[in-house]
């Protein structure tokens, strides 16, 4: 009889005979790979010169058989430069050993004899090793030779010539060298390090004359502008890329240092007189940046512009500036800066002439930061009046700022504001002319043209800013994208708003105008601001939105300066607040939700939607025309309107939320004037969200009535802060904040989230009002949240009958039914369980009767919990009295009896749920 394992340790079994398997046959796979490797012939290996691919001839040479390529060197082409960098540099250090350690041991005949030879040496070495193609070492050599020359010249200084003056002789030294090593490196064209080497040595000679002969630090800077044009001008003839390389170095760091040496002296000069001989080198300098510029790569042309004009406006300046007051030389060199601009009309080429508006601009720009601090001041200085509100209108704008800052020395800042915000306006009212005027300097792209398509590439020529087109070219993926002629107009007269506004407040603070003065003028600011962002752009088609966006943030910014400069008169944060929110909701109503973007949709839009009206007109230049709601002017496809209603209604959206906020400003103000403590005023801050909440209706779905309200909100949220400290006054915030929202949940589009709001506020109003009473009974709470939750579940089922009824009646049941069971466990006195335990059982008979699964289980589950906390004492002690062998008895009998009743009771459990289950 065959004995038949069990099916586990029959599975066991296989398991490991399997593993054994894979395990072996990674063996043989690994085996059978070495095998294949060892038969397989080795690939063969082309010979010197022959490469089977054919191809890496360079372009040029001569045919050769397929696949010929010259030999390769037998060493790599590293490995030789390191050995011959390491030979060179251990020549040179045993030359400077000698020099500076030997000399002394050996005669002056013997000296110059060694010195010669090996300098001789190194020089012709060169010639001779580039003969038999050894350019590598040749090159190595070379910078020995150059070391030794050095050191030549050390030699003699130390021992022919030591009382001659170090500088002098170093100045005649390079002038030397710089000589030898020319005519060496033109003798020699193969090397690459002599002319670089004459060039630096070229850098010298004119600086330490200079210091040589104690010249004044104008002197000096005449000497490093030299050198500066000398490099120049190596950098334009020069032979090879080395030399113009370490030409441009050179003249860089000389030009730059001649440059900041001019600067030096004509600010630090002592009237006109003084300042126009570092001007002359300044202009001196930026006639060799000119020169450069005219001949150079379009790079380095901008940048010869650049510094041309920087250096002009610094020499031009100076002699203005050497005359003023300090808080006048900002103005002088700005004037400098923007005479720069007449460059447009010159024959200058295009790149310099770039360079130098570039120029002009930085020194705006420059002139623009220098006024930062003083207007930060202005905007920022009344915050310091936040700590003492209506202490007392003080004497002055200055002392209502609470700054240190020198005011005399800004004195040119409002007129440097002043002065760029006309030029841009100016460019902004005739920018036609501007346009035309800057055509030449439009940048040439290259685009696929016409020829494109034959296959010969085009070139097109960007439109101008302002021709009507964007100002990129749409053909082809190499086309430049630059911003259209419309965007940078909007930005220039966005610029100008800005600077403009930033004028007018730096002026009242400079002159120091009366402080109800100040609060008057900044005041109208505001207006003519906002008259400026609800104009818009007018009619004009090509306009952008950055004017009136850029006179919105200003008006708003300039409010809150205002409105907080306000603070320390009373009479004045009425005046001001108040005057701020009717300016503010009549920019609202006058802008009417028309601010659209003119630039997409065309010229004199007016939003009949917004008017209310049935139709909506547009002027052109032909007259008025009807046009049907929903349709612009100009428009094939209306469906372009739906597109821009959110970005249109955003600045009117913006007006009426500073409204409300000032108007909630005010209502706070008359509760500090009747002398009432926060959480008395605290009803008074409810009367804007009150008028929100009308106004919401009034707007009904205008996208503006959303942010009105929200902002109305946030001010009933303040009332509330107020209020905590007092519980009667925070119930009562509660329950006005309850009907706020109970108004607002009568429209159904606020439904969903106010009345959620409302029933929440009223709750805590409740609660608020509970606990101000110091009522402790969990009913008093729960049972004003479990009425309304049931009424509210009654009309739920009457419109839905098929709504479930967890979702009717649950969450008010549970409101009350489960807080009062857990107090109910914890109570000792009978009445609490008795009550509850018939709340509990009317809520299961009247789900029995009306078959609601919600009532049946919630009160069935609470009532037999109340009825077992009714009922453990009677248990434990009959549990006491019994034998401690009866429970088990009992426990095990009544499995039996289910476990003999198995499918039955499946059966009844079956039922029960199906019977459930139909219930609602």
């Amino acid at each position: 009889m065959e004995h038949v394992p069990p099916p586990a340790e029959e599975l066991a079994r296989l398991d490991r005979e399997l593993a054994e398997l894979d395990a072996r046959r990674a063996q043989l796979l690994t085996r059978r790979a070495w095998l294949l490797a060892a038969l397989r012939p080795p690939a063969p290996t082309a010979a010197p010169g022959w490469n089977p691919s054919g191809w890496g001839a360079p372009h040029g040479a001569p045919s050769q058989p397929w696949g010929y390529v010259p030999k390769q060197p037998s060493a790599p082409r590293s490995a030789q430069n390191v050995l011959l960098t390491l030979g060179g540099l251990l020549l040179t250090i045993a030359a400077v050993a000698f020099t500076l350690v030997s000399w002394g041991s050996m005669g002056i005949g013997g000296r110059s004899a060694v010195l010669a030879a090996m300098t001789l040496g190194a020089l012709i070495a060169p010639a001779v090793l580039l003969r038999r193609k050894l350019a590598a070492t040749a090159e190595a050599l070379a910078a020995l030779a150059l070391v030794l020359t050095l050191l030549d010249v050390y030699a003699v200084h130390a021992v022919a010539a030591p009382g001659t003056d170090g500088l002098g002789f170093t100045a005649v030294a390079s002038v030397v060298l710089a000589a030898l090593w020319t005519a060496y490196g033109l003798t020699l064209g193969k090397l690459r390090l002599p002319l670089p080497a004459a060039v630096v040595l070229a850098q010298w000679p004119l600086l330490f004359w200079a210091w040589a002969a104690g010249a004044p630090a104008l002197v000096v800077g005449w000497a490093l502008l030299a050198t500066a044009v000398l490099d120049g001008t190596i950098a334009l003839r020069g032979k090879g890329t080395g030399v113009r390389v370490t030409a441009c170095v050179g003249g860089s760091v000389m030009g730059f240092s001649a440059l900041l040496v001019g600067l030096a002296l004509s600010m630090t000069a002592s009237g006109p007189l003084g300042a126009v001989a570092p001007g002359a080198v300044l202009l001196a300098a930026a006639a060799a940046a000119l020169a450069g510029a005219w001949r150079a790569p379009k790079g380095f042309a901008q940048l010869g512009g650049v510094v041309v004009g920087l250096a002009a406006v610094a020499a031009v300046g100076g002699v203005p500036v050497a005359a003023v007051p300090d808080a006048w030389h900002m103005p002088a060199y700005l004037l400098c800066g923007l005479a720069l601009m007449a460059v447009v009309r010159t024959r200058l080429p295009r790149n310099a002439t770039r360079g130098v508006l570039a120029a002009s601009g930085a020194v705006a720009a420059w002139a623009l930061v220098w006024t930062l601090p003083p207007l930060a001041t202005v905007l920022l200085g009344p915050v310091t009046l936040l700590s003492d509100v209506w202490a007392g209108a003080p004497e002055g704008f200055r002392s209502a700022l609470g700054s240190t800052l020198p005011w005399p020395e800004q004195a040119g800042a409002p007129v440097v504001l002043a002065l760029v915000a006309g030029l841009l306006g100016s460019a902004y009212r005739w920018w036609p002319s501007v346009v035309r005027i800057t055509a030449p300097l439009a940048a040439r792209v290259e685009t696929p043209g016409p020829d494109t398509a034959a296959g010969t590439p085009g070139t097109a020529w960007t439109a101008p800013p302002g021709a009507g087109v964007p100002w990129y070219t749409a053909g082809g993926a190499g086309a430049r994208r630059r911003p259209s002629g419309a965007a940078v107009r909007g930005a220039v007269g966005a610029g100008a708003v800005a600077l403009g506004w930033g004028a007018f407040l730096l002026a009242g603070a400079l002159l120091d105008v009366p402080y109800a003065l100040a609060v008057a003028g900044e005041t109208a600011l505001v207006g003519g601001l906002l008259a400026l962002a609800v104009r818009g752009t007018g009619s004009d088609r090509d306009a952008t939105a950055a004017v009136p966006v850029t006179a919105l943030v200003a008006a708003v910014s300039g409010a809150v300066s205002v409105g907080v400069l306000s603070l320390a008169s009373e009479g004045a944060s009425y005046a001001v607040f108040g005057t701020l929110a009717v300016l503010f909701a009549g920019a609202a109503v006058r802008a009417g939700g028309c601010l659209v973007d003119q630039g997409r949709i065309g010229r004199g839009v007016w939003c009949g939607a917004s008017q209310g009206a049935g139709t909506s007109s547009s002027r052109s230049d032909s007259g008025v025309s009807a046009t049907p709601r929903g349709a612009v002017p100009g428009v094939a496809d209306p469906a372009m309107i739906d597109k821009t209603p959110p970005r249109a209604e955003v600045p009117r959206a913006v007006f009426a939320v500073a409204a409300v906020v000032w108007a909630t400003v005010l209502t706070g103000f008359a509760g500090r004037s009747l002398g009432l403590a926060p959480h008395e005023a605290a009803p008074l801050l409810l009367v804007v969200p009150a008028l929100t909440v009308l106004l919401g209706a009034r707007l009904r779905r205008n996208p503006t009535a959303l942010p009105v309200e929200l902002t109305g909100a946030t001010g009933a949220l303040v009332a509330v802060g107020l209020a905590v400290s007092d519980e009667p006054f925070l119930a009562l915030v509660l329950a006005l904040c309850g009907v706020l929202a109970a108004g607002a949940a009568v429209r159904p589009e606020r439904r969903p989230a106010a009345g959620y709001l409302a029933a929440a506020l009223f709750v805590l109003a409740t609660w608020v009002r509970l606990a101000a009473s110091e009522v402790s009974f969990p009913e008093a709470y729960t049972l004003p949240v479990t009425v309304p939750a049931l009424v509210v579940g009654v009309l739920r089922r009457r419109r839905d009958p098929e709504a479930s009824s967890w979702t009717a009646y649950g969450p008010g049941l549970a409101a009350t039914l489960l807080p009062s069971l857990a107090v109910a466990w914890t109570d000792t006195d009978w009445l609490r369980p008795l009550l509850l335990g018939v709340a509990a059982l009317v809520v299961t008979l009247l789900g029995a009767r009306y078959r609601l699964q919600a009532l049946l289980l919630l009160g069935g589950a609470v009532l037999a919990l109340d009825g077992l906390h009714e009922l453990a004492p009677y248990v434990l002690q009959v549990a006491g009295a019994l034998p401690r062998w009866l429970p088990p008895a009992l426990a095990g009998l009544l499995l039996l009896m289910v476990g003999a009743t198995y499918e039955q009771r499946l059966r009844d459990a079956r039922r029960l749920k199906d019977a459930l289950g139909r219930m609602r």
